[in-house]
């Protein structure tokens, strides 16, 4: 069994059914709707489209819509044309909408221009551009470029030293999460992520809307995110790392690290992980990944990330099928070799000894148990005890649809809808499912544990 999770981004190369389907059947767990790009009934057609794939297939997969945030972008200069630029040269950004000259260009966020301050940086275009800001006045930036040497209109920029004070959720974000809540999707992700507030406000604004238990996604892009991240991981339901503007607002070669921080603290706080940008990044040209691409999607299996996600490779590739039917062969062979292989992944700190959820664990282990089989209310028992990594599949039998899309996330946990075998409380028959036919069992229903033999 494949413990590590798929997560599947869905655009214009992949939204044809027999397409998606074949991505579903391949191993996709999780599709991701990008509201950066379509929104409205356009994705709400993708989401019908996923749930009717899931229902013929009867294989439960989860909806996660990803919301656009507070991108922030520069204004437009008078021409297409690509302006020069020479490293100690001033540049100014303000307020004024007249089209740029190529010693200036709106800055159309009174938000940013009130939070910047002298020495801060100002990367845009990815990161290609760097300035450092020289003065600051209400309507005005003066900034020096350090280096870059052309700029052009719409270019997005990142402020790593700069908090910005805006709301997480912008007029678009709310109007697209206003549609969205309609058709209940499994999981939001949210863009720019700064504080836990802004997990709160996002949740306050779902539970006035609706009673359909969506579950929230941060996204760690920020280098405030970051050092917030155990108060972030436990306002949300869940972290993305987001490895593509992380990139840009912290020092690259800082990224593996911060992801490894960032699984740990997850762990701690028994929330899922997922690991994204460019995984298989040269797929979208390339019927083959690189091999440092190939060891990328390994690491995470090693790292036991909850899922790894692709981006471009599905959305405008050459071969979403391939794509998925690759990372499937890379993430089975990884997950295999660390089973055969384990590290103690019993020593976390901060997890209490007397943690039932590690008791679940170290008896499935010491008992050499097949599977764990839980009676699955909701998300809780089975997220915390596949935050303990057991090399044990835990099959989650599940009364209700959303909460097995909910944990088709969760690494090494494989749900079952079935409303009979939760109500019979059937834990041979729902091991069976999963090719499980011998061995030992520990099933868990509500605050019950116990151990059984499969014969």
């Amino acid at each position: 069994m494949r413990f590590t999770k798929i997560t599947a981004s869905i655009g214009p190369k992949c939204e044809d059914k027999k397409t998606l389907k074949q991505m579903i059947a391949a191993g996709v767990n999780m599709c991701r709707l990008n509201f950066s790009h379509d929104t409205g009934d356009t994705q709400g057609k993708k989401i019908d489209l996923i749930r009717k794939i899931s229902s013929e297939l009867h294989t439960p997969v989860a909806v996660m819509i990803d919301l656009q945030g507070p991108k922030h972008r520069i204004g437009n200069f008078a021409t297409e044309d690509k302006y020069s630029l020479t490293p100690g040269q001033k540049f100014t950004f303000d307020s004024d909408p007249t089209p740029g000259d190529g010693t200036r260009v709106q800055l159309p966020d009174a938000d940013v221009m009130k939070s910047l301050h002298v020495g801060d940086r100002i990367l845009l275009n990815d990161g290609k551009i760097e300035m450092t800001v020289d003065s600051v006045s209400p309507d005005k930036i003066v900034a020096t470029v350090v280096r870059g040497n052309e700029i052009w209109s719409r270019r997005g920029f990142n402020l790593p030293d700069t908090e910005i004070d805006t709301p997480v959720l912008t007029a678009k974000d709310r109007a697209d999460l206003e549609y969205a809540i309609t058709k209940e999707p499994d999981w939001v992700a949210i863009s720019f992520v700064q504080r836990p507030e802004d997990i709160a406000e996002v949740r306050d604004f779902i539970t006035a809307r609706t009673s359909h238990p969506i579950k929230i996604i941060a996204k760690i892009e920020r280098p405030h995110a970051v050092e917030r991240i155990t108060d972030i991981a436990a306002a949300a339901d869940g972290i993305m790392i987001a490895r593509g503007d992380l990139a840009v607002e912290v020092p690259f070669d800082h990224v593996p690290a911060i992801s490894r921080h960032i699984i740990r603290e997850c762990r701690k706080m028994n929330k899922p992980v997922i690991m994204a940008t460019q995984m298989l990044g040269t797929m979208v040209n390339s019927e083959f990944p690189t091999r440092a691409e190939i060891t990328d999607v390994a690491n995470a299996a090693y790292l036991r990330a909850d899922s790894t996600m692709t981006s471009e490779e599905t959305t405008i590739g050459i071969n979403p099928v391939n794509v998925i039917e690759t990372m499937d062969k890379i993430l089975s062979y990884a997950d295999g070799d660390a089973i055969a292989n384990p590290f103690d992944w019993s020593r976390v700190e901060n997890i209490p000894e007397n943690d039932w959820s590690r008791s679940v664990a170290s008896m499935a282990y010491l008992n050499r148990a097949s599977a764990i089989v839980v009676f699955a209310r909701d998300t809780t028992a089975a997220m915390q005890i596949s935050c303990r990594k057991p090399d044990i599949p835990i099959v989650a039998v599940c009364s209700e649809r959303v909460i097995a899309n909910q944990l088709c996330l969760l690494r090494g946990v494989f749900p079952v809808y079935d409303t009979d075998l939760f109500a019979q409380r059937d834990a041979f028959n729902s091991a069976r499912k999963f090719g499980v036919t011998s061995g030992k069992l520990v099933i868990v229903d509500d605050d019950k544990i116990s151990l059984r033999t499969l014969d």
